[in-house]
């Protein structure tokens, strides 16, 4: 028992890293886990006195607690037995099957991330690409929402900014989980969007294994009372104008809802329009081919956002004129009744989007060359100005005290994109570009195609100041 026992020296390392690593996954990670975990609650409670609506529990368990929660939950657990009859497999590799989809779909929040980093980078990003204007109902929505109630916007999808600008404007009163497609299925943006508590979606996926897994984390999340964003076209419009809706998530939003359970589903419409969509080049050609292939890389896109954040920080304007932001009138699941068509509920709250939709200079100029051809500035004035008479004043998103002002601006920047030119005083159509003055103009073409009766008393103030300006 005292003899000497001799040993390669490589041998005594690896036993003494395997004991080491033995002592800190039971006696000190341990303690270090519960010590920084202790912090982070402190944090999240000390955040949480910031926000209107508070993180919920459900946004703070851990991926791997949720991964299984949700694989053996009863309803996943039943369509895996059909997966695995259907397809004739063991049910263990069905079982394995939707383990995968759920690690695919299952975000990894951290509020830390959200906060200190997606929330600055957010901000940085949108004020220094555009002026931002916000509707005066806006606050006045969101408050009115019960606290026991989850919130759900329901957005058209012009751009990719549309996730920036959203996230950035309800960072003083909520955390938002997106559905995410395939596109940021990248390294490393996908860890990231992760970290956001975005959650990946397959846009092509038919199986209804996958299916019921992501049916029933949105539930679950929904339950729980994350604050959910969803774009019901399903992806970017190629035409500027509002695309006929897709009832994907709405189904399982719609299906999973218990009229008689505690918390109560507020679907919160939001149009969002731009003076200058970053990706319209790309979408009008993509619509002209008639498909979806969009060719921008991701490279282009970063460098783009690098150069813009240098000459911002050298003290230039950088904005692309003005992207606003309008919330509609919202729509309570308990208070809607029994959904027997989830197609009529989903075209209602486009209808909603449809109604709110900000009105900006680029497009009422585009508007009015479009419809009348080349005109002097004074002239394009009073165009203009007859256009908005026909426009709910709380769709207006223009200072119709300085509209002279406005349409200047607005002209400056088309002018900067080559969409129109000025020869001795008229304002005219680029040649080639009618199709692109068309996209800006089909953002606000339902105010105009027919009678908008409107209640314009709830909201008939202009919208607050640019936001950074």
């Amino acid at each position: 028992m005292t003899q000497t026992v001799q040993l390669p020296l490589w041998l005594f390392i690896l036993i003494v890293l395997f004991a080491a690593v033995t002592a800190l996954s039971h006696f000190l990670l341990p303690s270090v886990r519960w010590f920084f975990r202790r912090r982070f609650e402190k944090a999240v409670a000390r955040l949480n006195t910031r926000l209107k609506r508070p993180i919920q529990p459900f946004k703070l368990a851990r991926r791997h607690d949720m991964i299984e929660r949700l694989i053996y939950d009863p309803e996943v657990s039943r369509e895996i037995a059909h997966y695995a009859e259907h397809n004739k497999v063991p049910e263990a590799v069905a079982f394995q099957k939707a383990r995968a989809y759920a690690r695919e779909i299952v975000p990894s929040f951290s509020a830390f991330a959200y906060f200190s980093f997606a929330m600055r980078v957010a901000k940085i990003l949108a004020e220094a690409v555009y002026r931002i204007r916000t509707a005066p109902q806006n606050d006045v929505i969101f408050a009115a929402i019960p606290e026991d109630a989850t919130p759900v916007f329901v957005m058209n999808h012009r751009s990719n900014m549309d996730y920036v600008l959203v996230t950035y404007l309800a960072s003083k009163t909520s955390t938002l989980s997106y559905a995410v497609g395939e596109w940021a299925r990248v390294w490393p943006l996908s860890a990231l969007i992760r970290m956001w508590g975005a959650y990946f979606i397959r846009r092509t996926s038919r199986g209804a294994l996958y299916r019921k897994v992501l049916s029933r984390y949105v539930q679950m999340a929904t339950n729980g009372g994350d604050t959910q964003a969803f774009y019901p076209e399903g992806g970017l419009s190629l035409t500027g104008a509002l695309q006929p809706p897709k009832v994907g998530l709405l189904s399982y939003l719609v299906d999973g809802f218990d009229p008689e359970g505690a918390r109560d589903i507020v679907f919160v419409p939001v149009a969002i329009n731009y003076d200058r969509v970053l990706e319209d080049r790309v979408l009008m050609a993509a619509h002209a081919r008639g498909d979806r292939r969009f060719g921008a890389r991701i490279s282009v896109v970063v460098v783009f956002i690098l150069r813009k954040l240098w000459r911002r920080l050298r003290g230039h304007d950088t904005r692309f004129g003005t992207a606003a932001v309008a919330f509609g009138d919202p729509v309570s699941l308990r208070a809607f009744g029994k959904v027997d068509n989830v197609d009529g509920l989903s075209v209602q709250l486009m209808g909603r989007i449809e109604a709110v939709m900000p009105v900006l200079g680029v497009p009422l100029v585009a508007t009015a060359l479009l419809d009348h051809g080349p005109m002097g500035v004074m002239e394009l004035e009073a165009v203009v100005a007859r256009i908005l008479r026909q426009i709910p004043a709380r769709s207006i998103a223009v200072d119709q005290n300085d509209l002279g002002g406005e349409i200047a601006r607005a002209c400056g920047h088309m002018a900067q994109h080559g969409l129109i030119a000025q020869q001795e005083g008229v304002w005219s159509t680029q040649e080639g570009q009618t199709d692109a003055m068309q996209f800006y103009a089909n953002s606000i073409a339902h105010y105009l195609n027919e009678a908008h009766e409107l209640d314009n008393a709830a909201g008939a103030k202009d919208f607050s100041a640019p936001a950074g300006s």
